[in-house]
């Protein structure tokens, strides 16, 4: 494989790149699957394992990740085949690339589903669907619609076709003004529904259940679906940092652009879950009711506060334009691999692979409806089953290889003089890259294919 360069840096500047990366990895991993993940698991304990996995795993393997996109400077598997050329390390390392590759695509295909879902939502908010709607309504207009298949498929569709669409014109400096617009304006109306919910009577129920630790709820899947989550949601092992970071310049600093992007998700996540989980608790719903939790319990507030019509149209509508950045950054890297390896033009690359995407995802449109008694891996649906694939498996194997990658292949030097890590971080950073974050994701990934 011969060594190949992006055509230029992409970033200009490092606040452009930090809120570039906010915006991948801010999307439905929180607003929709961190709440209902905690739900499912017990609340605090499981927060608590999360937030553990975040600092112990996620944001030192974002900071290797970030690395050593710069340092190979291409889409993740030339990059990796830049870095072994000048390392000398086994070609196969190149390897890690590829899991990168497919394993965004893998991801885009149920993640176009569910913001499919968020662009329906978003549409029946603008005609007044949700005034006025009881917890009971909001159910079971959830309820018909992903048991649609036709409805499911075409948002589905139309969430596809933006993706490619946007990719194709490869509008990255349109993509930044908009992530300047997005993040803000999100994190605005996510205070403004948190001010909502300590009205609701139940934000305290709301707070307790998700920063009272009980354990007695946490077991050892538990634990797997924390360590998935950290990496789902930092957009970590598909390649999308590893990009990003190909476009950013040297004399930027990745660790404290890693620990803005870390705590900008965190608080996000946790500010939804607070929100959701006391309107969950204010009207009588289960914490532990699914994929669907998001779209059966916003719906109410916005039905029920002063202003819901404005402020749910606007919070559907960064809900949408969340899930289109994140989707962008899953598939720009395959696209980046056709491109500068396969000669393929940006357009031609994109259909194909939204294409791709589109077809896989249909397995997991029909999940909800036509396939729902359908069992893939072990019990587990169509989309359920991708989701663990990539979640569980390839993300956490993806880190793991990262990490020791760069804490093993790279000298202490290299790795230092790549991620600028202050001297006295460096020894605590070695710790974590070489020993607890690859020990700690074997151990969790090997219960995940034994238990």
């Amino acid at each position: 494989m011969a060594q190949l360069k992006v055509s230029a840096q992409l970033w200009t500047s490092q606040t452009v790149f930090i809120m570039a990366a906010i915006g991948s990895a801010v999307g439905l991993g929180n607003l929709w699957k961190f709440p209902y993940i905690t739900g499912e698991n017990g609340g605090g304990a499981f927060v608590l394992v999360y937030l553990l996995c975040i600092v112990l795993i996620g944001l030192p393997i974002l900071i290797a990740e970030i690395s050593l996109g710069r340092a190979g400077q291409a889409n993740p598997p030339q990059a990796m085949a830049n870095i072994v050329k000048t390392t000398g390390a086994n070609k196969l390392w190149v390897f890690l690339g590829f899991n990168a590759v497919l394993g965004g695509l893998l991801i885009l295909s149920f993640y176009a589903v569910i913001a499919g879902w968020g662009v329906a939502y978003f549409i029946e908010s603008i005609s007044g669907a949700f005034i006025d709607m009881n917890a009971a309504q909001a159910q079971s207009h959830f309820d018909q619609f992903v048991s649609n298949p036709l409805a499911v498929l075409f948002w589905h569709t139309i969430v596809m076709l933006l993706t490619v669409l946007i990719v194709v014109k490869g509008v990255r400096s349109g993509i930044e003004r908009a992530i300047n617009i997005m993040m803000p304006g999100l994190l605005i109306i996510l205070l403004i529904l948190l001010g909502y919910a300590t009205t609701t009577g139940a934000f305290s129920q709301s707070f307790e259940f998700l920063f009272k630790p009980n354990f007695s709820a946490l077991t050892s899947e538990s634990v797997l679906i924390a360590l998935g989550h950290a990496f789902f949601t930092l957009s970590l092992g598909f390649g999308t940092m590893m990009v990003y970071g190909s476009y950013l310049p040297k004399n930027y600093s990745i660790v404290k652009a890693s620990m803005w992007i870390v705590i900008a998700d965190t608080v996000i996540a946790l500010i939804a879950g607070l929100v959701i989980f006391s309107i969950v608790f204010g009207n009588g719903l289960e914490a532990g009711s699914g994929p669907g939790l998001l779209f059966e319990t916003l719906p109410i507030a916005f039905g029920q506060m002063s202003g819901g019509w404005f402020f749910g149209t606007l919070f559907f509508g960064m809900v949408v334009f969340a899930a289109l950045s994140s989707s962008i950054s899953m598939i720009e890297p395959a696209i980046s691999w056709l491109e500068q390896n396969w000669g393929y033009t940006r357009k031609k690359a994109a259909w194909l692979l939204g294409g791709f995407a589109w077809l896989l995802g249909l397995g997991s449109v029909f999940s909800f409806n036509l396939w729902k008694g359908q069992t893939f891996l072990e019990d587990k649906t169509f989309f359920e089953s991708i989701d663990f694939l990539t979640s569980n498996i390839m993300l956490p194997l993806g880190g793991m290889f990262t990490a020791l990658f760069v804490g093993w292949v790279w000298t202490l030097q290299q790795r230092n003089n790549e991620t600028g890590m202050p001297p006295k971080w460096s020894g605590v950073y070695s710790v974590i890259v070489k020993w607890v974050a690859p020990i700690l994701v074997f151990i969790v990934f090997f219960e995940s294919v034994t238990g």
